[in-house]
């Protein structure tokens, strides 16, 4: 008789289960920012919308939170970069160095590849390429560890004084801010003509060498036309959960808007929506949300396990 399976081997029914792996938690998840109700009931653990040309605010919620940032970072990353005056048609090379072995992020730009450094600005700015970012740093005027300086400095000078910076991607959790600090940020950086145009373009082909490689931005809110955006950042990892910064025109009043851990890969977009619909409405109050408890944030060690895009 012809056995039903091969020796040695068991019945599916009695294979072992594999036990699912326990879900990463975010800082915001972590701390009890997410149990913070909302009149908008947005997705986004921290949210803050200013005037830019009064600095009144008009929605807040948990403002205060030291969160890690994400690629958000690469905002400063650009202030840095342009600060230097460095020739931005100067060819960089993308090098084994730039090869993320924190988080294990992938990219489309192999060692080798031969870019100006303004099209790795717009890269970062637009595409968040992590390796286009950490190239740049490493190519400031004494490497890296002068670079990072150079953030932490300038965001002393622009008055961040909650925010510290640890390397120009945004893949380290060591990366962190509060949503004030954030739109100082975003203040600051309207100010750069190049990092408007950079941020907001819809789309950027590049010679790799082997190939031409095109890369889309990764704010979904661009290709919308009843959206007038004048600087954005998209920023993603597992501590950070989905970023999003914005200077955008509403109701003909110029305004920044800071969305931090949101929750769910599309609702940070979503919760810009709400926002924007809620300013169009009806003249409301300014509305300030906190969290009951101190919405000092723990900063955690970078963790390898957690995954890293925008």
């Amino acid at each position: 008789m012809r056995s039903s399976a091969r020796a040695g081997s068991r019945p599916a029914l009695y294979q072992p289960s594999r036990q699912a792996e326990p879900q990463r938690l975010s800082v915001g998840q972590s701390i009890g920012l997410h149990a913070v109700d909302d009149p908008l009931d947005l997705r986004s653990a921290v949210a803050l919308v200013t005037d830019q040309r009064t600095g009144e605010v008009l929605f807040s919620k948990n403002a205060d939170a030291v969160l890690p940032i994400a690629s958000i970072t690469k905002v400063m990353t650009s202030l840095v970069v342009l600060d230097a005056h460095q020739a931005m048609a100067e060819t960089v090379e993308i090098t084994t160095d730039d090869i993320d072995t924190e988080k294990g992020s992938r990219s489309r730009l192999r060692p080798g590849t031969r870019l100006s450094r303004a099209e790795l600005l717009q890269l970062a700015l637009m595409a968040s390429e992590n390796r286009a970012a950490h190239a740049l740093g490493r190519h400031y005027p004494g490497g890296l560890t002068a670079f990072v300086a150079a953030m932490n400095a300038k965001a002393v000078q622009i008055g961040m004084t909650a925010s510290r910076f640890s390397d120009p991607t945004g893949l380290s959790n060591r990366n962190v801010s509060n949503a004030h600090d954030l739109a100082r940020m975003l203040r600051a950086a309207y100010d750069y003509p190049l990092v408007r145009q950079f941020s907001t373009a819809p789309e950027l082909t590049v010679d790799a060498g082997h190939r031409m490689i095109s890369f889309r931005n990764t704010n979904r809110l661009i290709d919308h036309a009843s959206w007038s955006i004048g600087l954005q950042k998209t920023g993603y990892i597992t501590e950070a959960g989905r970023c999003l910064v914005m200077q955008a025109d509403i109701e003909s009043r110029p305004v920044l808007m800071v969305l931090l851990d949101s929750a769910g890969r599309h609702s940070r977009f979503g919760d810009a929506q709400r926002l924007r619909d809620w300013l169009e409405s009806e003249r409301r109050r300014p509305t300030v949300i906190r969290a009951r408890s101190t919405a000092q944030a723990p900063v955690l060690p970078a963790l390898a396990y957690t995954s890293a895009g925008s």
